[in-house]
């Protein structure tokens, strides 16, 4: 399981057998169950997880007390409310498992040591943290000046196979449609 953690750095930083052994010291492995709730809303989040497999998502309650997905984490993907992470305020998200899920997870005091221990770490995560801004961005902009169907047609090619595993719901509200004009949308194909 740890070995997947591994593979994921190595696309970015190279790492000597020491340093992927304190790596792999540094993280705890957890399974969760479908609908398991991660991180609720309000708990102090003091882990930042790494998906070995499976798919988790991130959310916050609009004033109707509606979902507003607003991050899909698979397989080497990431996921945390990473503000309250680095500032240890309550959590403003939830993170929950839409499918049977193994992650790796990392706090924040961890992770500072092992940037110490392992300097190049540092790179890594600036990377993946600016990968993660920029796709926060994009997003964004996409809702504001693509039609629904480019937008659509963008989270399938995003997110390959995660029609099969997300309810048709969360995909609507992610992109900013109905249920009922997404279904139009697949019949039109």
């Amino acid at each position: 399981m740890k070995l997947e953690l591994i593979k994921a750095i190595s696309r970015h930083v190279e790492l000597t057998a020491e340093e992927q052994r304190q790596v792999i010291h540094a993280f705890s492995s957890s399974k969760l169950k479908r609908k398991e709730l991660w991180l609720e809303e309000g708990e102090q989040t003091q882990s930042l997880a790494f998906v070995v497999s499976g798919c988790l998502y991130s959310y916050s309650f609009d004033s109707k007390e509606q979902i507003n997905p607003l991050q899909f984490a698979r397989p080497h993907g990431w996921i945390t409310d990473l503000y309250a992470y680095l500032s240890n305020a309550p959590s403003t998200l939830s993170v929950e498992a839409l499918t049977s899920s193994e992650i790796l997870t990392i706090t924040r005091e961890e992770q500072l040591k092992l940037f110490e221990a392992v300097p190049k770490l540092e790179r890594y995560f600036r990377i993946i943290t600016e990968n993660a801004l920029v796709s926060s961005r994009k997003r964004n902009l996409d809702l504001l000046n693509l039609s629904a169907k480019e937008r659509y047609e963008q989270f399938i090619s995003n997110y390959p196979g995660l029609l099969q595993e997300v309810p048709l719901k969360l995909i609507a509200k992610y992109i900013g449609i109905t249920p009922e004009f997404l279904s139009k949308l697949r019949r039109e194909g």
